[in-house]
């Protein structure tokens, strides 16, 4: 009977293992994830008042989120505004938002509950001080407004912070200097039509719709917010009002509103706000559907359009999530 020579069962008994080690691996290959998990699970993103710019912006996001990450759900939920956001995603309740830098920093300087692990994924685009008022008040500057009925914003909201620090600044007390009236931005254009309310303050993205619409059945005007209240703004304000700068809505903002002429106000940059409990992957996949959907959300919610790969990194004050920062680093040039 013949025989192999050892060598020669040698050789085979290798080939035979190296198969089926080729064949395990591709079975493996098959049936375990490869690399880092793809993000999966619920999320809660924070929103703010119906009608704002907010909660517009992210209903258009949760659209292009459910296409990028489709095993990941995502809840929106309406709240009062970046204040209200920010403890929001802090205590857990929310997984991200969007708030003003100087919410953010005044949570963090007041020490507040889960301060120490906000983290930001984006700059997006900055808010602008809009102070409305019926055309025929009369109202020339923030000191006319003594004694008048004025819209604030809502408890909780960026507005409300800085309505606040603005009459503060120019020697008005809040609470007796005025007669403070706690509203949002969907029900201040109408309070001010129907003669409630004598001037409103507002914070968003040009245009705001709800103003824009405003403008466009009744006779409104912009008042300004002029450079020097600034430097006011940071005597008074505290170190978080460093992130105020002086800007101009341009002319065409609102057209006849504003005498067809840029008027000077105060901005704020808006930051997409998370923690450090999110995941990497989550954070990634989440920062990038914000990049690669700005001209689509844009065509519709116009700040969206002011998002930008060249200075979303800049979230100061809160440090960059790590999974976001993969994000840039896997983009940059």
């Amino acid at each position: 009977m013949f025989t192999f020579p050892a060598r020669l069962r040698g050789a085979r008994v290798l080939q035979g293992a190296a198969a089926f080690l080729v064949v395990l691996g591709l079975l493996l290959w098959w049936l375990l994830p490869i690399g880092k998990p793809t993000p999966s699970g619920s999320v809660v993103f924070s929103t703010g008042v119906n009608s704002g710019v907010y909660e517009r912006y992210g209903k258009m996001l949760k659209d292009d989120l459910g296409r990028d990450l489709p095993e990941v759900s995502v809840t929106l939920r309406s709240s009062e505004g970046s204040q209200e956001n920010i403890a929001r995603v802090a205590s857990g309740e929310a997984q991200f938002t969007i708030a003003t830098a100087d919410a953010v920093a005044k949570y963090q300087m007041d020490g507040k509950p889960g301060a120490e692990r906000l983290r930001g994924c984006a700059r997006l685009y900055d808010d602008y001080v809009q102070l409305v008022t019926a055309k025929d008040k009369k109202i020339g500057s923030v000191a006319d407004l003594a004694g008048l009925r004025v819209g604030v914003g809502q408890e909780r909201s960026g507005v409300r912070l800085l309505a606040d620090r603005i009459l503060t600044a120019t020697g008005i007390d809040p609470l007796k200097g005025i007669t403070p009236v706690s509203s949002g931005i969907d029900t201040m254009p109408v309070q001010l039509e129907r003669g409630e309310l004598d001037a409103f303050f507002w914070s968003g993205g040009l245009p705001t719709s709800t103003v824009q619409k405003l403008a466009g059945r009744f006779s409104i005007s912009l008042v300004p917010l002029t450079p020097s209240l600034i430097a006011q703004l940071h005597d008074t304000g505290g170190a978080s009002a460093r992130y105020y700068r002086s800007a101009a809505m341009p002319a065409d903002a609102y057209g006849e509103a504003q005498g067809n002429k840029a008027v000077r106000t105060i901005a704020v940059a808006n930051l997409l706000v998370t923690t450090d409990r999110v995941s990497e992957e989550l954070v990634k996949g989440f920062t990038r559907t914000v990049i690669k959907s700005r001209d689509r959300i844009g065509e519709k919610v116009h700040p969206a359009q002011l998002v930008d790969l060249r200075t979303a990194i800049y979230t100061d004050p809160l440090p960059l999530h790590d999974g976001a920062q993969q994000y840039y680093q896997s983009v940059k040039p």
